[in-house]
């Protein structure tokens, strides 16, 4: 792919689309970056990074002839794909990839790709720790924060490219081809983007769409959207689950020992007694990162050192404080149902839940059903608090809160010793913080106050 003299849009002023259009310029195409945000609501050292590099900036509104008039359109993941720009411009003939389609056509190092509803980021950042480990170097991005064009942009000097992938970045691929690819789990999620949950499963089961021979394929085999999975032809399939179920699946629950291996190859067995992330959706997510590991070239003994040794990341199901007696813990990064149920699952003790956000098309029933016998009172925020509480009614308690202070103060109150206040929204953040990470941190920040005054 020439980009001399060529004229590139790229769409979205996010991490991605900064790193696309600065590479993009540094190849000599003529870039312009698009967004409808205003220039005020934009980070002022990064507008100048860009202007710097002579991309030339489109904000505030989409223009038809920008669109239109441009040999390449490269959008950001969080881009609606439906947007009648975009369809007019795909109409044309214009070519329309995502940063990471883009980026990955220019780096040979194998990559180790990992998508699913739940649990991604974990898995990439204990696989990325598994490689490491192992005496060799590997790139960790993608949807985790690290744009893929990070490293093509760099020396591309490392043995593994290990990358969160999400739904949207799926959706824009065309040639992107994973050495060894991950699908943890799908479950509803993104429906205001898709029309349909089927239409969900199919962008992310795009992630094995290019493979061959001599690629691998993980897939959770107790999910029942991937257990129907089949490829006759292409890569090998690994599939797990927490039973044996015969010779179907590769790794598989005995007790608290995980047994996997690769076809053809002795099963090995690992220790997950003093794992130390919660709940049956760890030790799921776990299985996959093994098999995927393994099929990496990772030895067993290195794999069984980065399960005792991983601490888990910020904001999921994560420690915050004790105040008297009482638990307080952020999975603030369950931002939708089946998230939060598994973290409500999690626990032994009573609950004392604060959830809602910004509605993102699921069912809150499952989550409810779920929090019975476990949940005894749930604090309802954010711009779907109603919609919550019709799915709470008459099952259990639930009050409103007008903001995370109001939310921890009322959690607080009804809560004893021996129980746990969990903060697990189900919804994305967008409606009363900047994303998922600030909503915890002012969770934490919130307890911490309540601590200096208990």
């Amino acid at each position: 792919m020439e980009f001399y003299q060529k004229r590139v849009l790229v769409v979205g002023i996010g991490k991605s689309g900064i790193s696309s259009s600065l590479w993009l310029a540094g190849r000599g195409a003529d870039v312009v970056l698009a967004d409808i945000k205003e220039e005020c609501e934009l980070d002022r050292d990064a507008l100048t990074r860009i202007r710097v590099a002579g991309v030339r900036l489109e904000l505030g509104a989409h223009r038809m002839e920008t669109f239109l008039n441009s040999d390449l359109i490269v959008v950001s993941p969080g881009v609606p794909l439906d947007m009648e720009v975009l369809i007019a411009a795909k109409k044309k003939g214009v070519p329309v990839i995502g940063e990471m389609e883009l980026a990955a056509r220019f780096f040979d190092t194998p990559v180790i790709a990992v998508t699913g509803t739940n649990g991604k980021t974990t898995a990439v950042s204990l696989l990325g720790e598994m490689i490491k480990r192992s005496g060799r170097r590997a790139f960790v991005g993608g949807n985790i924060g690290t744009p893929a064009m990070e490293y093509a942009a760099g020396k591309k000097d490392c043995d593994y490219v290990v990358l969160e992938v999400s739904s949207f970045q799926l959706d824009t691929i065309e040639r992107f081809s994973p050495k060894v690819a991950l699908l943890l789990n799908i479950t509803p999620d993104h429906l205001e983007r898709y029309a349909g949950f089927d239409g969900y499963v199919q962008s992310k089961l795009r992630i094995f769409e290019n493979q061959g021979r001599g690629d691998w394929a993980v897939l959770n085999d107790d999910d029942e959207a991937l257990r129907r999975f089949k490829k006759t032809d292409g890569p090998m399939l690994l599939r797990y689950g927490m039973k044996k179920e015969g010779s179907r699946r590769q790794a598989y629950m005995e007790g608290r020992r995980l047994i996997a291996g690769l076809p053809g190859e002795k099963e090995v067995s690992f220790d997950t007694e003093h794992f130390l992330l919660p709940g049956t959706h760890n030790i799921e997510n776990l299985m996959g990162i093994v098999l995927a590991a393994l099929a990496a070239g990772v030895d067993q003994e290195t794999i069984q050192s980065c399960i005792l040794s991983f601490r888990g990341l910020p904001h999921r199901i994560e420690p915050v404080g004790d105040i008297n007696g009482i638990g307080f813990y952020d999975d603030s990064k369950a931002t939708n149902v089946d998230a939060a149920l598994r973290a409500i699952q999690s626990f032994e003790r009573p609950i004392v839940l604060i959830a809602g956000g910004r509605h993102k098309g699921g069912e809150y029933r499952p989550m409810v059903d779920a929090s019975r016998g476990k949940v005894k009172a749930a604090i309802l925020m954010g711009e779907s608090k109603q919609l919550m509480a019709d799915a709470f009614e008459g099952l259990i308690p639930y009050a409103f809160a007008e903001d995370m202070r109001d939310a921890v103060s009322r959690a607080s109150g009804i809560a004893v010793k021996g129980d746990i206040v969990l903060l697990a929204p189900a919804c994305s953040s967008f409606d009363m913080f900047t994303d998922y990470a600030h909503r915890g941190n002012v969770f934490r920040m919130e307890v911490e106050r309540l601590k200096s005054v208990a």
